[in-house]
C-alpha cells in the first residue's frame, strides 16, 4: 500500500500543468513586443514566461505569501487561521492558500472550492514543490493568474494596463498588478477604482514598513495614478503576425525585425497612403532585407487602410504582374551568357511580333540605344528584342533557377510579354533574388574571388533561423559576379522617363541600384533597390486589381523606396570583381568590342564571357574624295586622291529614328555621279509589317479611317512611288508617309524609288 501510494503521489501531478490555449506573440530582435493574436478561448493569455521581474516577485510574495520561500507548498498556520475564521463566520471568508496552492487551483479551474478540493490542492502543491524550483512556481503563477476581464498573466496585463513590458514597470504598477488576482472579477482598471487604489497603497505601505522601499520612492509611488482602461496591444507588424500564427500558433516567437526600423517604415507607408488614397490607391507593401544575414528587418504587409480595401491581405507573398521588374534579370543573364556587352547598341524601332506590338512608355523611338541605357530608362521595345535574341526558353530557365514560385507555366504560355509583365511574381521572391545577387558580389570580394554554394537561400524572419551560405566554390550559382556588378552599375544610373514632370530627383549621394516596374493597365507599381547591405522592395496598387491613372512605379513606389533608404545607414558601393573581368577596347559609338574600323575606342573592363561577343558591325571603311563630300572609287578618282575613312552606319530603320535623337550622326555620303559604283540604297517598312492583319475603325460620322503607310529610306530626299496591287496611289519625298483607303482583303504594297529600288509588303484588311 505504501508503494502504491508513493507511485500515485509521484504521478499525481498533471503534465503539462496548464493546457489552456495561449496567444501568439511576436517580439522584435531586441525582444520588444511587435504584436499578439488573442488565444482561441478569447483570453489575452501570453505563452509561459519563466522570467519574472524582481519587483513583481517582491510585491506578489508580500501580498499573497510572505513565507513562500520557507513552506513545503502549504502553510499550516495560515490554514489554521483561515479554518478558525471561516468556522466562526459560517462561510468561507479566507482561503489561507499559498502561491503554490493557487498555482494548483489555477491549473484545476472549474472545480468547486470545498475542503476536499483544498486537501487535493495541498497534496498537489507539495508534489509541485518537489518537482520544480520556487522561481518556476512564481513563473507559473505570473503567467496564469487572472488580472481582470479577459487578461491572464503578467505579460499580457502589463501591456493591456500600462502599455509596456513587465520588466519596465514601476513599483506602483507592479503593486497594482500584484493585488489584482486576489479578486479579478471585482477589482480591475476601470472598475472599483477606489478600492483598488486602497489595496495598492496598503501594499506599498507594507513595502515601506519592511524597508523594501525608501520614503521618496514610496511617496512617488502612491502619487501615481491608476490605469483607467485597457490599451490595445501593439500591432507593429500585423501581417507578419498572421504569417507566424499559421506556423507557430500559440507560441512566443522572437523575430529578426528591427523595432525602430519597422516603426519608421510604418510611418512612411502611412504618410504615403494618405496621399495615394486621394487617387483611390489603397494598398502598398514594403520589405527590407539584410543582405549579409538574409534576415527580414521590416515587414509591412499592407497599408493602414480599411476592411473594404482588404487591409488584412498580406501583399508581400501574393502574385502580382511584374511589369518591368524582371528586366535586370534578363540583362544579367545576357551578360553572363556572353550575348551582350553593357553598352551594346540595341534596336529601338517600331516592332511587331505577330499580333504583339510592344511600345515604350513615352511612345517614342530612339532607333538604337545602349543596352545599359535601355535598362536604366526601362525601354520596352529593346527589352523585347533582347529577349527574342536571347531566347524565350533560355530566359525562362534562368527565372526558374531563381525559384520564382509564381512562374507556374512554360515559356510559350507567357511569350515575349514575359519581360513586360506577362508573368506574375511576388515581393518576397523578387527581394530574395536581389539580396542573393548583392550577397554574391559581397562574398566574391571577401572570399578571395570565390563563390558560395547557397547564395540563393530563402530569407528568414525567425531569430532562431540562422542562414548558412554554403561552402566556397569556384563555380557561380547562377550569374557571375562581373555580370551582376555591371547590371548594378546600369541600375545605379536610372533616369526619369521623358515627359514625366512629376518626378522628383532623389538624393544621388546614396549609391543605390534600383528598378521600377508598372504592370499593364496601371494595376501594379514596383520599386526594388539594393545597396551592399540592404534590399528594399516596394509594391503599390489595389489588392483587388483595380487600375488607376498615375499608378506608375516611378511616381508611387519609388518615392516610398527612397524615403525608406533615407532611414537606413549609408553603404559603400560594391567592390569591382576584377577577377571575373578583362579589359578590352570598346567602340565608343556602338558599345561592341572594337573592330579594326572603329575610329574611337576606350579601354573598358567587361565580363570574361563578353569576350565571345562579335566585334562592331556598324563601322565600315569607306573611300571619299579629298573634300570628304562624296564616296569615290578608282573608276572616277586617282588612287592618290582617295581618302579612306571609318564611318558609323546603322541599318535604315534604326538610322531613321537614331538621327532624330542624335544630331551629330552623319549619314553615309553618296557616290559621286561620275563614279561607276552604284549608290547603295536601303528601304525598310515602318508600318505596316509583313503579313499584318489590320482593322480600320470608323469615325463618328461613319467614315472608315485611312491606313497610314510609312517607310524609312536611306536617302530620304529621294522620290518614292507607291503602289497598291500594282495600282499607283501616290509619291512622297523627304517624309515618306502616305494615307490610303484600302478595301477588305489581301493587298500587296509596293514602293519604288527614283533609282529603281523597290520593296514589297503583303497585308490583310479585316472587317
Amino acid at each position: 500500500m505504501v508503494f502504491i501510494i508513493c507511485v500515485a503521489y509521484y504521478f499525481c501531478l498533471p503534465n503539462p500543468l496548464f493546457k489552456d490555449p495561449t496567444a501568439t506573440v511576436i517580439n522584435s530582435s531586441n525582444n520588444t513586443l511587435l504584436g499578439a493574436q488573442i488565444a482561441k478561448d478569447g483570453q489575452w493569455r501570453f505563452p509561459q514566461n519563466d522570467s519574472v521581474p524582481e519587483k513583481f516577485k517582491t510585491c506578489i510574495i508580500q501580498f499573497e505569501d510572505e513565507y513562500f520561500y520557507n513552506h513545503p507548498g502549504f502553510n499550516p498556520i495560515s490554514i489554521f487561521k483561515a479554518l478558525r475564521e471561516n468556522t466562526k463566520s459560517g462561510k468561507i471568508k479566507r482561503g489561507g492558500s499559498t502561491i503554490t496552492q493557487q498555482v494548483i487551483r489555477l491549473s484545476r479551474k472549474g472545480n468547486s472550492r470545498t475542503y476536499f478540493e483544498k486537501i487535493i490542492e495541498i497534496i498537489l502543491a507539495t508534489r509541485l514543490e518537489f518537482k520544480v524550483s520556487k522561481n518556476k512556481i512564481l513563473a507559473y503563477y505570473s503567467s496564469n493568474a487572472p488580472f481582470g476581464g479577459n487578461v491572464v498573466g503578467l505579460d499580457a496585463a502589463a501591456w493591456r494596463y500600462f502599455n509596456q513590458n513587465a520588466n519596465n514597470l514601476s513599483w506602483a504598477e507592479n503593486a497594482t498588478l500584484a493585488v489584482l488576482p486576489n479578486a479579478p472579477s471585482l477589482i480591475y482598471p476601470g472598475k472599483n477604482q477606489e478600492l483598488l487604489l486602497k489595496k495598492r497603497n496598503r501594499l506599498l505601505k507594507k513595502l515601506l514598513d519592511k524597508s523594501i522601499l525608501d520614503t521618496l520612492t514610496y511617496q512617488l509611488s502612491i502619487a501615481e495614478s491608476l490605469p483607467q482602461k485597457p490599451y490595445a496591444l501593439p500591432q507593429k507588424a500585423p501581417h507578419l503576425l498572421q504569417k507566424i500564427a499559421k506556423l507557430h500558433y500559440g507560441k512566443r516567437i522572437k523575430t529578426t525585425i528591427d523595432y525602430n526600423l519597422q516603426a519608421k517604415t510604418n510611418t512612411i507607408v502611412k504618410n504615403h497612403y494618405n496621399l495615394l488614397s486621394e487617387n483611390e490607391i489603397y494598398n502598398s507593401a514594403v520589405l527590407i532585407l539584410d543582405v549579409k544575414t538574409r534576415q527580414v528587418l521590416t515587414y509591412v504587409g499592407n497599408a493602414p487602410t480599411d476592411k473594404a480595401h482588404q487591409k488584412d491581405v498580406d501583399i508581400i507573398d501574393k502574385p502580382r504582374s511584374t511589369g518591368s521588374i524582371l528586366k535586370p534579370f534578363l540583362y544579367a543573364a545576357m551578360l553572363d551568357a556572353g550575348d551582350l556587352l553593357p553598352n551594346t547598341l540595341v534596336a529601338d524601332v517600331p516592332t511587331q511580333f505577330g499580333s504583339y506590338t510592344p511600345e515604350n512608355y513615352n511612345k517614342t523611338f530612339d532607333g538604337a540605344v545602349p543596352a545599359s541605357k535601355a535598362l536604366s530608362r526601362s525601354l520596352n521595345i529593346p527589352a523585347v528584342k533582347m529577349l527574342q535574341s536571347f531566347g524565350l526558353d533560355r530566359f525562362h530557365h534562368y527565372l526558374k533557377a531563381l525559384k520564382l514560385k509564381d512562374l507556374k507555366y512554360n515559356a510559350n504560355h507567357y511569350g515575349l510579354s514575359l519581360i513586360l509583365g506577362g508573368a506574375e511574381s511576388n515581393l518576397w521572391d523578387l527581394c530574395k533574388n536581389y539580396a542573393a545577387m548583392s550577397s554574391t558580389l559581397n562574398h566574391f570580394s571577401n572570399n578571395s574571388s570565390t563563390y558560395l554554394s547557397n547564395e540563393f537561400c530563402e530569407p528568414t524572419f525567425l531569430a532562431s533561423d540562422v542562414k548558412h551560405f554554403g561552402k566556397n566554390t569556384t563555380d557561380k550559382t547562377l550569374f557571375d559576379a562581373a555580370s551582376i556588378y555591371l547590371t548594378y552599375e546600369s541600375l545605379k544610373k536610372v533616369n526619369r522617363p521623358e515627359g514625366d514632370e512629376s518626378w522628383e530627383f532623389f538624393d544621388d549621394s546614396k549609391q543605390i541600384a534600383w528598378k521600377t516596374g508598372t504592370s499593364f493597365g496601371f494595376r501594379d507599381a514596383w520599386a526594388i533597390g539594393t545597396t551592399k547591405d540592404y534590399v528594399v522592395g516596394v509594391w503599390v496598387g489595389n489588392a483587388d486589381g483595380e487600375g488607376r491613372p498615375g499608378l506608375v512605379g516611378v511616381q508611387t513606389a519609388a518615392p516610398i523606396l527612397f524615403d525608406v533608404f533615407d532611414i537606413l545607414p549609408n553603404s559603400n558601393w560594391f567592390a569591382k570583381p576584377f577577377d571575373e573581368m578583362q579589359e578590352v577596347s570598346i567602340c565608343n559609338k556602338s558599345g561592341y568590342r572594337a573592330s579594326t574600323n572603329c575610329d574611337q575606342v576606350t579601354p573598358q573592363h567587361i565580363q570574361i564571357s563578353g569576350l565571345k561577343t562579335k566585334p562592331c558591325p556598324y563601322h565600315k571603311l569607306i573611300h571619299l574624295d579629298k573634300t570628304e563630300t562624296f564616296q569615290v572609287n578608282t573608276s572616277c578618282e586617282n588612287l592618290n586622291n582617295i581618302t579612306h575613312k571609318s564611318w558609323f552606319v546603322l541599318p535604315p530603320l534604326m538610322e531613321h529614328y537614331y538621327k532624330t535623337k542624335n544630331p551629330f550622326y552623319k549619314t553615309l555620303p553618296k557616290f559621286r555621279t561620275d563614279c561607276l559604283g552604284t549608290n547603295q540604297t536601303s528601304i525598310a517598312f515602318i508600318y505596316p509589317k509583313q503579313g499584318n492583319t489590320i482593322f480600320l475603325p470608323k469615325d463618328f460620322d461613319g467614315k472608315t479611317n485611312q491606313l497610314i503607310l510609312k517607310i524609312a529610306h536611306s536617302k530620304p530626299e529621294s522620290t518614292v512611288h507607291w503602289y497598291v496591287n500594282k495600282t499607283f496611289v501616290g509619291s512622297t519625298k523627304n517624309i515618306h508617309e502616305l494615307a490610303i483607303s484600302p478595301k477588305k482583303g489581301k493587298h500587296i504594297i509596293t514602293v519604288v524609288d527614283e533609282f529603281g529600288n523597290q520593296k514589297k509588303q503583303t497585308i490583310n484588311i479585316s472587317e
